[in-house]
Formats: C-alpha cells, sequence, structure tokens
C-alpha cells in the first residue's frame, strides 16, 4: 500500500476558507512587528495566510484583518506588495 501524502491546509483570515497550502501566501510578523510577505512559508514569527485573489487581499486591507491576525501594524507597502503577486 502506497502512503497517501497529506496536503497541508491553511485558513484565509478574509474567507475563513480552508485551502491547500499552495493556493495560499503566508504574510509574517516577527515579535518586533516586522511585517513581511512569505512566499515560501519558513519565516520566524506569527503567520497569517490570504488568498490569492485582488478583492481578498483589498477586503483585507480595509477590514484590518491581518493587522489583528498578526497583532502588529501592516504597512500600505505590504498590500501593494501582495497585489502585485495576484498579477491583475
Amino acid at each position: 500500500m502506497s502512503k497517501v501524502k497529506k496536503i497541508p491546509m491553511r485558513t484565509c483570515v478574509v474567507t475563513k476558507e480552508v485551502c491547500p497550502k499552495k493556493a495560499l501566501i503566508r504574510i509574517a510578523a516577527t515579535k518586533e512587528g516586522v511585517v513581511s510577505i512569505d512566499p515560501i512559508g519558513k519565516a520566524p514569527g506569527r503567520g497569517a495566510y490570504l488568498k490569492l485573489d485582488r478583492d481578498v487581499i483589498l477586503k483585507a486591507r480595509k477590514s484590518k484583518a491581518l493587522d489583528r491576525k498578526l497583532e502588529a501594524k501592516v504597512p500600505d507597502e505590504i498590500y501593494e506588495e501582495l497585489l502585485t503577486y495576484v498579477g491583475d
């Protein structure tokens, strides 16, 4: 019998949808409050996941969902950079 590889699932902080980790992007915040985009998913610190969707990113910015989840102020540049990942 072959072992079935488990797909890591994560929840989007905006839509609350549980998706495969690969379909989401991680945003990490260090204890010092430094927020960065973590495309590899290995950066240290508290992490939050977002769906790579323009509307979701804009909604996250408006609702400050990431600020609450990461317990840090997320600068606008992070949202701008996230929008480039969507490539709209």
